[in-house]
Parts: structure tokens; sequence; C-alpha cells
């Protein structure tokens, strides 16, 4: 299952987890004054009505919402220099799935996702995917250009330098793990760190690697160093519910 789970995530998610994250944008999505709006999304009055399977299918949800945020003017920029916005067969409804799936496409450097056999298709979803794909080659240019005129490596450069900072300060911070005691107790938790390789240090100024400590205030609350997280939850503890990221 896990292994399923990390495929799904490298070459793209599961239906249900474009739409909810196309809902979430909707609603967070930064709204621009009327004669400067280019790209409409429709009506987002009414709050989103959100179905997760589980966990993981809501952390991911919410993590392709705000990453679409962070970068929604790049976004609107590949699609309008592409020409591939507007368009009539596409609703103002359907614009917040249209950027939420324009950034998957691109990090997934515009490649095919792989759809998995036991997953519900979702009609909207399916239309807008074979849409982007269709004209894959016109937003990869578009993006290309729009890196040149930035003279930016990547998409990360083109952010503002205040987000930049912003999120070096948050990419550094330790990660936070809650220990389900309905599961598992303390002592297990530390056994089976310890037969993967994990030793416990005093403080967290001492975290290095594959390290952790007890938080001082919570004994309930596991610190680890920032750049664990992907072999983290590649974790049976995490997959099992019995350890939780903050």
């Amino acid at each position: 299952e896990k292994s399923t789970m990390t495929l799904i995530e490298k070459n793209g998610y599961h239906d249900s987890i474009y739409i909810n994250a196309a809902k979430i944008f909707q609603g967070i999505h930064n709204q621009k004054p009327q004669d400067r709006i280019l790209v409409r999304y429709g009506d987002d009055s009414a709050p989103p009505l959100l179905t997760f399977k589980d966990e993981y299918s809501q952390r991911v949800s919410y993590e392709l919402a705000f990453s679409a945020l962070k970068y929604q003017d790049l976004l609107e920029k590949i699609l309008l220099d592409s020409c591939v916005y507007p368009c009539q067969s596409i609703p103002d409804e359907l614009t917040s799935l249209l950027v939420v799936m324009l950034y998957d496409l691109q990090d997934r450097k515009f490649q095919a996702r792989e759809i998995v056999a036991e997953e519900e298709p979702v009609a909207e979803v399916r239309k807008i995917e074979h849409y982007l794909y269709n004209f894959k080659t016109k937003l990869a240019a578009a993006l290309a250009r729009c890196r040149i005129k930035h003279d930016a490596l990547s998409i990360e450069y083109i952010l503002p330098e205040t987000v930049r900072k912003q999120e070096q300060r948050a990419s550094a911070l330790p990660l936070y793990a809650w220990i389900n005691t309905l599961k598992i107790s303390l002592q297990d938790v530390v056994k089976s760190l310890e037969t993967k390789g994990f030793s416990r240090v005093e403080s967290v100024s001492d975290l290095d690697h594959s390290t952790y400590c007890i938080d001082q205030h919570c004994h309930d609350v596991l610190v680890f160093p920032s750049s664990l997280k992907e072999e983290l939850l590649n974790l049976d503890l995490f997959a099992d519910y019995k350890l939780l990221l903050q």
C-alpha cells in the first residue's frame, strides 16, 4: 500500500485529490481587482464540500492547493501566454481545477500521469487532463519563456524574494510528530525507530541526520530533522498512524 502511495505521488494523484485540491484552491485563490482580472474562477461564495478517503489524501489535497496558490500568478501567465486559456469548452467553475492540474503537470515535467486501475474516474478531471496534455508543448514553451525572462533555473526562483526567504526558514524548521497513544507507547516507538537506524539525542539543537529527540514540554511528541520528511512518511509508524506528523 505504501509503495502504491509513493508511486501515485510521483506520477500524479487520484482524481479525487485533484477535485478536492481544486475546491480548496477555489476558496483561497488571490482575487484581483475587476480591471485586472484576466482569468476567471467562477462563484466561490459557497464553502467547499470536501470528502477525503484518508489522512494521506487530505494532506496531499491541501499541499497541492497551496502549491497552486503560491504560483497562481505564474500559472495564470502560462495559461494566457500559451493561449490555452480562455477556452469555450471549459467553464469558469473548472478554472481552479485547470490551475491545480497545470501546477501538477509542470511539476511532473509535463509527463503523462500514471492512472491507477482501481480508482474511480472523475469526468471533469479527465476532461481537464486531456485538454492540458494536448497542449503540453505550448504550455512547456510558455513556462520556458517565463523562466528565461526572469533568468530562473526553476520556478522557485520566479517567486518574490520575501516568499523564497519564508520558504527557506520553513524548510529548516524541525518536524514534530505526535505519538498516537491509542495505538502505541513511547517505549515501542523508540524500539521501532532504533531498528530503523534512528538514534535519540537530548535536544533539538543536537538533531542531525537520522536522529530524534523527545519534546521537553510534551512527552508524547517527537522531534526530527527537517530533511527527513519523505523518509519518515515511508515508515510503518506513519503509514499505520502510530506517529502523526504535525
